[in-house]
């Protein structure tokens, strides 16, 4: 179902801004909704809903992309990532669309395993990005519960993000329509 699909139907207003969550270890999906925005869509926030694997949750947290850690095999595997590829073109964004920037933190995450984004760069991802994860037992305990209170039976990938999608609610207070 459509943005317009959800306002059609009275879910919400017509350009009124939504929250959109995403399950994401390649970043493919959330660079999507990012261009969306670009485009106009309504979004008051990104949530990168990650697994274990919660190289993204940390970047977005702290400008820091460290690939230096421990793998997990996880129930959730395409989200099981260390180098997420299609991040590269929001940096691209948010460097000012400087390649030669970019350019130096891929060297730096190829030779260092890690690099850092400039703190106003850091500030424009954290005005649109939530980053969030959940564990092997958030992820059942999601899937338990969306079963038993809606009779709905969640992949491994959705229940991550519903799982980090009520995190950031009991967070941030926030409200707000959101599609997952």
């Amino acid at each position: 179902t459509g943005y317009d699909d959800v306002a059609a139907a009275g879910r919400i207003r017509q350009g009124q801004p939504i929250l959109i969550c995403v399950p994401t270890g390649n970043f493919g999906n959330s660079l999507a909704a990012y261009y969306a925005i670009r485009c106009g869509l309504p979004v008051s926030r990104l949530i990168c809903a990650s697994n274990r694997n919660k190289v993204l949750t940390e970047f977005i947290r702290t400008g820091v992309y460290d690939r230096r850690r421990e793998f997990f095999k996880t129930e959730s595997p395409s989200m099981d990532i260390l180098i997420s590829s299609n991040l590269e073109r929001l940096l691209f964004e948010l460097s000012g669309r400087q390649a030669n920037v970019v350019a130096q933190w891929m060297k730096d995450l190829g030779s260092a395993g890690r690099y850092a984004i400039h703190p106003g760069g850091l500030d424009e991802l954290q005005k649109l990005f939530y980053g969030g994860f959940a564990d092997q037992k958030e992820t059942l305990a999601a899937i338990r519960g969306g079963f038993e209170k809606q009779g709905y039976l969640m992949d491994t990938h959705t229940a991550v993000g519903y799982s980090v999608m009520q995190k950031y609610r009991e967070e941030m207070g926030d409200g707000t329509p959101a599609l997952l």
